[in-house]
């Protein structure tokens, strides 16, 4: 049975269901707009009526048919999620303030993060500075490698799932419905989830994704943020399918000569075919990520 969360920490109750459940959880908040949506969720700004403290509240709604399999499955992927990231405490990745069930769903209230994601930097003519690509990357790579150590994996690492406020200097991961620490996530009819484009090879496949996984993720990531267009280019899925496992990505010293070096040559290995020829500890592609970006940084300023 899924216990709620609270503020802090969880209570050791069964959680109330129903009417109740409602009472208990959504009517704490204020719902003022909202701010995105999904196949079944929607993601709305809301005010805290406890404290006054904004929060992106994800609300998860299943129907009011029947519950099928696929209904138990989003439901258990919604609560994964609010449970993992709960747990999590890093300013690389969205908190989990408050969650817990509703009639036909569940909820959560999770810290707002203003900006965007950073899928609108994945259009050719809005690509960021190669130098500020280096640091992202880096700070996403320190983000997983946090959530490594605790025995998390993403498992869908992709620019939709990165938030940025440059204003405020915030870059955060989330999106956590599909985490793990073991095993692989499918439908039970055996379909994979997740972002084709973004997933490594031992993962689309059916396998084990470990933390190996979530650094092909941050390679692809970056390797859209840099070249303007994904790692593999398909006319449908199957053959996306067989180009993320035989084809290597093209060359970013290919498609944008004036890169640096280093930096193409930091991104590259990340989308290896071979996992055990990928690098798995993403501290240590956070340390060479930062190097990149603090000696391009530091050529910038040289006279």
């Amino acid at each position: 049975m899924w216990r709620w969360l609270t503020k802090g920490r969880r209570s050791a109750g069964a959680p109330p269901t129903g009417a109740s459940a409602l009472a208990a959880g959504l009517a704490n908040y204020r719902v003022e707009r909202l701010m995105g949506k999904g196949a079944a969720s929607q993601v709305f700004l809301a005010q805290d009526l406890r404290d006054g403290r904004w929060v992106a509240l994800k609300v998860l709604e299943l129907g009011s048919g029947p519950a099928s399999a696929e209904w138990h499955d989003a439901l258990e992927r919604f609560r994964r999620e609010a449970t993992v990231l709960h747990e999590l405490d890093h300013p690389g990745i969205v908190a989990v303030l408050d969650a817990g069930p509703s009639e036909r769903g569940a909820w959560m209230a999770m810290e707002a993060v203003g900006g965007c994601d950073l899928t609108r930097y994945t259009r050719p003519a809005r690509l960021l500075p190669p130098p500020l690509v280096a640091r992202l990357g880096a700070r996403l790579a320190e983000a997983l490698a946090y959530a490594h150590r605790r025995g998390v994996v993403h498992r869908d690492v992709k620019p939709a799932n990165v938030l940025v406020d440059w204003t405020k200097d915030v870059v955060k991961l989330s999106d956590f419905g599909l985490a793990r620490s073991t095993e692989h996530t499918q439908t039970r009819s055996g379909i994979t989830l997740g972002s084709p484009d973004y997933m490594a090879p031992e993962q689309l496949a059916g396998g084990i994704a470990g933390p190996a996984a979530d650094v092909y993720g941050l390679g692809a990531t970056l390797f859209e943020l840099l070249a303007g267009r994904r790692p593999h280019q398909a006319d449908n899925l199957g053959e996306l399918l067989r180009a993320v496992a035989t084809a290597p990505a093209p060359p970013l010293a290919q498609l944008r000569p004036e890169l640096d070096r280093a930096l193409c040559d930091a991104v590259m290995p990340l989308l290896a075919k071979d996992l055990t020829q990928r690098p798995s500890d993403a501290a240590a592609v956070a340390a060479q990520l930062w190097n990149v970006a603090n000696r391009t940084a530091a050529a910038a300023t040289t006279p």
